[in-house]
C-alpha cells in the first residue's frame, strides 16, 4: 500500500536523522545550493520576473528529481527506502538541536567568543557585540523557527506529496535562505523565493504551534501558558510563520523573546514575545528539549496522516 510505504519511510528518516543527523560532507542540500548559486550567476538581476523563472527552475527540478525517483521505486519495500532517505536528507532536527546545545555549553563556560562564533550555524543574525543574554535569545528563537522549518514542515510535505514533497519543499526553504533578503540586492529578485517559503510554511507553522502548546510539560511549562501566548503575540512578529512558533515557545517557556536585531549591518526592532523574563543559558536546554518532543510528535501525525489519506483514497 502506498500510503503505509510513505508513512514508514516517514518514520524511518526521522530515525536516521536521530542516529545519522545531517552527513558533514556530500549533503544533498550543500548541492542543490552550489547548483542555485551558479544558476543565480547566470541568472541574476534586479527583477521579479526573473527572479520567479530562478525560483520556479530550481524548485520545478527539485519535484521533478523526485516524482522520477518514485516512478523508479517499483516495490513498497523501495519506496519506502527511498521515502526513508529523503526523508533523512531534509531533516535537520537533530542537528539543530545539537548546535543549540552547543551554544549552551558555550555558554555555560563563558566562552563568549566561541558562542559568537557558533550563531552563525543557527541564524543569519550578526554576532558581533552580542552578549551572552543576546544571545541565548537569539538561539532559543532560532530553535523555536527552526522547529517548524527543518522537522515539522518536510514532515508535512512530505505526508502530502511524498518524496517530490520532501525535495520540493527543502529547495523552497534553501533558497528563501539563499536570497529571500529584503535588500538592494536581493528584494526584486528574491521576491518569489521568500513568499513561496512564506506559503510552503504556513499550515506547518501552525501545526508546529500547537504541537509546542501540547508539548510544554515536557519543558517545564503549561500548555494552557502556551496557548494563550501564541493566541495573543504570535500574530506581532513581522514573519506570517515564525511568531506562531516563537510565541509558542515563549508561553512554554515561560520566557521573553523579541527585541532589537541586527542582520548585515540593518537593525530590527521585533515585538516582545511572552511575558516571562529574557532567556538565559539553561531556556536553551529547555528549548532544545521542547523541539525534539514537537519533531517526534510531528511525526507521528505525519504518519498517520500519510496512512490516512491513502486509505481514503
Amino acid at each position: 500500500m502506498p500510503g503505509s510505504s510513505r508513512a514508514l519511510g516517514l518514520l524511518a528518516g526521522v530515525a536516521l536523522d536521530a542516529v545519522f543527523a545531517d552527513p558533514r560532507r556530500g549533503h544533498p542540500v550543500a548541492a542543490f545550493g552550489r547548483a542555485a548559486s551558479a544558476l543565480e550567476r547566470r541568472m541574476y538581476a534586479d527583477s521579479r520576473r526573473r527572479g520567479i523563472a530562478y525560483t520556479a527552475l530550481l524548485v520545478g527540478a527539485a519535484a521533478a528529481t523526485g516524482v522520477a525517483a518514485e516512478r523508479l521505486a517499483r516495490t513498497p519495500s523501495a519506496r519506502t527506502a527511498l521515502t526513508a532517505v529523503a526523508t533523512w536528507a531534509v531533516l535537520g532536527g537533530t542537528s539543530l538541536g545539537r548546535e543549540g546545545n552547543a551554544m549552551a555549553t558555550a555558554l555555560e563556560a563563558d566562552d563568549i567568543d566561541a558562542a559568537r562564533a557558533r550563531l552563525p550555524h543557527l541564524c543569519a543574525r550578526d554576532p558581533a557585540g552580542l552578549k551572552a543574554a543576546d544571545l541565548a535569545r537569539a538561539t532559543v528563537e532560532s530553535v523555536a523557527e527552526n522547529t517548524s522549518d527543518a522537522v515539522v514542515a518536510p514532515l508535512v510535505w512530505g505526508a502530502v506529496a511524498g518524496v517530490p514533497g520532501l525535495l520540493a519543499y527543502r529547495a523552497v526553504n534553501t533558497l528563501d535562505a539563499m536570497v529571500g533578503y529584503r535588500n538592494d540586492r536581493y528584494g526584486n529578485f528574491g521576491w518569489a523565493s521568500a513568499r513561496l517559503d512564506d506559503l510552503a510554511n504556513w499550515a506547518p507553522a501552525r501545526l508546529t504551534a500547537v504541537l509546542t502548546v501540547a508539548c510544554a510539560p515536557l519543558a517545564g511549562g503549561g500548555p494552557r501558558d502556551a496557548y494563550a501566548t501564541m493566541r495573543r503575540d504570535g500574530a506581532a512578529h513581522p514573519s506570517p510563520n515564525a511568531g506562531r512558533c516563537e510565541a509558542a515557545f515563549a508561553g512554554a517557556l515561560g520566557v521573553r523573546l523579541g527585541g532589537v536585531n541586527v542582520y548585515g549591518g540593518r537593525t530590527e526592532h521585533r515585538p516582545e514575545l511572552g511575558d516571562g523574563a529574557p532567556p538565559e543559558t539553561e531556556d536553551i536546554r529547555r528549548a532544545v528539549r521542547l523541539s525534539r518532543a514537537v519533531g517526534l510528535a510531528a511525526a507521528a501525525v505525519c504518519a498517520a496522516a500519510a496512512l490516512t489519506r491513502w486509505r481514503r483514497r
